[in-house]
């Protein structure tokens, strides 16, 4: 029997998957979870085979993972637990991410729940499975062009937050920030750092 955790912060959707899932004869839902905080809890307490992650998920305070970073946690803390991301956001950036962050499985939420269970028994048995489509995109978007520090200020850029504001965030001076900004504007071909941050955003780069 392979031992599944869910986590998505939509109710109705986690619900229904479970319920869905729980009809395949090898699998079983032990924990599911509404949040990154809540799903790295119930896999150190559950120990499960398989995570199966939604993408973005809201956290608690004690921090800001989304599905790629509780991977990439229970890469260290559940080594025996195979982690899978489904997503109704896939880009190519996020796919890059999540194969670093040792995920065995990347899937569109639009997939069936036939696919789905084929695909945990896949990455539960030592294999992997990315959606051909997603992979094809994350192939011809190339590598991501930005710095670490420059990704991070350009998504605090992309709420419209003033100069101020985003340096107080990230601990920087203000000039730093607008060389941080500048520098992504230009690897990104664009005038402004709103069109950047979009840029980045469909890539998945931020």
């Amino acid at each position: 029997m392979i031992r599944l955790l869910l986590a998505d912060d939509e109710n109705l959707i986690r619900t229904a998957l479970a319920a869905l899932l729980s009809l395949e004869d090898d699998l079983t839902v032990v924990a599911q979870a509404a949040s990154a905080d809540e799903a790295l809890a119930m896999a150190r307490h559950h120990r499960p085979d398989v995570a199966v992650l939604d993408l973005q998920m809201p956290s608690l305070p004690t921090g800001g993972l989304g599905g790629i970073g509780v991977a990439d946690v229970l890469r260290n803390d559940v080594p025996e637990c195979a982690s899978l991301i489904v997503t109704g956001h896939g880009r190519p950036g996020h796919l890059k991410q999540a194969l670093a962050a040792g995920v065995r499985g990347f899937l569109p939420k639009t997939v069936s729940a036939e696919v789905l269970a084929e695909v945990i028994r896949t990455i539960h048995a030592g294999g992997r499975y990315v959606d051909p489509e997603l992979a094809a995109e994350a192939i011809s978007a190339g590598d991501n062009p930005l710095t670490a520090r420059e990704a991070d200020v350009l998504e605090l850029a992309a709420g419209g937050a003033p100069i101020e504001e985003i340096a107080q965030r990230a601990a920087l001076s203000p000039g730093t920030v607008r060389n941080y900004l500048s520098s992504a504007g230009a690897k990104l071909g664009t005038s402004n750092r709103h069109e950047a941050a979009r840029i980045a955003r469909t890539h998945g780069w931020i």
